[in-house]
């Protein structure tokens, strides 16, 4: 179940890249992620929770200007990959499996930003415009990471 819910925390993160650390940051918070006494113990704290939420919030903005590159650019894929494997190894860690969990969250991260491109351009095509598939990303994305992490609580 740890390497699962880190995959889909991978795959949370290639669909918005933010999200991931986000929720990650708030599970641990709320003590659904056991990170107290780790090296990440950090992300359990009020000011991390609410900062990541911050810069989520301000990714969701960022996603709907025509100026925002493509997820697959190697600036924005790097940081998917980045956020997607460090959120998996936080998930990793609170069970025991840090290395496990960075992959399990980096391959994630390819899946979610790959097929979230192709996902979000179909959706766009269907719609005739892309802010609803955004606002519909938006909420998978966070949809993918409840579920994940309450699996773990």
């Amino acid at each position: 179940m740890v390497l699962l819910a880190a995959l889909v925390i991978g795959i949370v993160s290639g669909l918005r890249t933010m999200t991931a650390p986000t929720a990650v940051s708030w599970a641990a918070k709320l003590g659904w992620l056991p990170l107290q006494g780790t090296s990440l113990a950090w992300l359990g704290t009020a000011p991390a929770a609410w900062g990541l939420t911050a810069l989520a919030l301000g990714e969701w903005v960022a996603d709907q200007l025509p100026t925002t590159p493509s997820r697959t650019v190697p600036v924005q894929f790097g940081a998917r990959l980045v956020s997607g494997g460090f959120s998996g190894a936080a998930i990793g860690l609170a069970h025991g499996s840090a290395v496990a969990g960075l992959i399990a969250g980096l391959v994630g991260a390819v899946i979610g930003t790959l097929g979230g491109r192709a996902a979000r351009g179909a959706l766009a095509n269907a719609f005739g415009n892309d802010h609803p598939a955004a606002f519909l990303e938006d909420g998978v994305a966070v949809a993918l990471a409840l579920l994940a992490l309450g699996a773990l609580k």
